[in-house]
């Protein structure tokens, strides 16, 4: 196998989720030695080696499950002939999955906006501040790691292309008009999104709640919506809101790797 730091480095600029096997600890006779090391996709194409045979084919299969749970697998295996191989040795590796991080498409850079995107860097988040509005995102002074992107409010495709659906995507609607809200939620509620979040009053929520079941037939409404956003910890500045937000992203993102572990 090539140098895998140099594999791992393409994987991740391709943005290809990629399960890491390394060989933690062997005991006895193995067909692989400590940093032995294997890396799986989640179409089970694989690059390296742990020693093949039975071994392997638990190690891919257990990599495509820590891909799909986003989790760190550990695994011991003993090398009997019940295992279909006599070498008698013992086994542990680590399963790491890569290129997972939680990505969270924020649809306002106003200034509860900026400040969660500002609050989120040094955290597993990779953060894409979204704006339709002429020449607002040039006159931000915001950090190289937040990613911008400006959309065009007359083509609505541009919302939708932005972003990357799935089990890692965070999405939160704060922008300056409550029909660009609206349209980004019922964007989001036919889409796969790990988060969805909306601020507002209880009052926009029952009136969103009612648009998207009488007028567009989404029969779940905003049940899969969190409307107000944010952690109940008080205070109402811009900067006090962001945290609040920021502490609930946090919260559902390490509650869930927790349920999986």
């Amino acid at each position: 196998m090539q140098n895998w730091i140099e594999l791992l480095s393409e994987f991740k600029q391709k943005q290809i989720p990629v399960a890491l096997v390394t060989v933690t600890k062997c005991l006895g006779s193995t067909p692989c030695v400590v940093g032995s090391r294997l890396m799986v996709t989640i179409d089970k194409k694989i690059h390296g080696t742990i020693g093949g045979g039975k071994l392997e084919f638990n190690a891919i299969d257990e990599a495509v499950v820590a891909l799909k749970e986003n989790r760190i697998i550990e695994s011991t295996y003993t090398l009997g002939p019940e295992f279909e191989q006599c070498c008698g040795g013992k086994v542990e590796f680590i399963i790491e999955p890569m290129n997972q991080s939680p990505e969270l498409f924020l649809f306002g850079a106003g200034h509860i906006g900026v400040e969660i995107a500002k609050l989120l860097i040094d955290t597993p988040f990779e953060v894409n501040l979204i704006d339709s509005r002429d020449n607002w995102l040039s006159n931000l002074n915001l950090d190289k790691y937040i990613k911008t992107h400006q959309i065009s409010e007359t083509d609505f495709k541009t919302f939708k292309d932005v972003v990357k659906w799935g089990p890692n995507c965070y999405v939160l609607v704060l922008t300056h008009n409550h029909a660009i809200d609206f349209d980004i939620i019922a964007m989001a509620l036919q889409n796969e999104a790990k988060f969805i979040g909306l601020i507002g009053s209880k009052t926009k929520k029952v009136r969103f709640n009612n648009m998207l079941i009488n007028e567009l037939n989404i029969e779940e409404g905003m049940s899969n919506v969190v409307c107000p956003i944010g952690l109940d910890i008080g205070g109402n500045s811009p900067k006090e809101i962001a945290i609040s937000v920021v502490a609930q992203l946090l919260q559902v993102h390490y509650k869930t790797n927790a349920e999986k572990s």
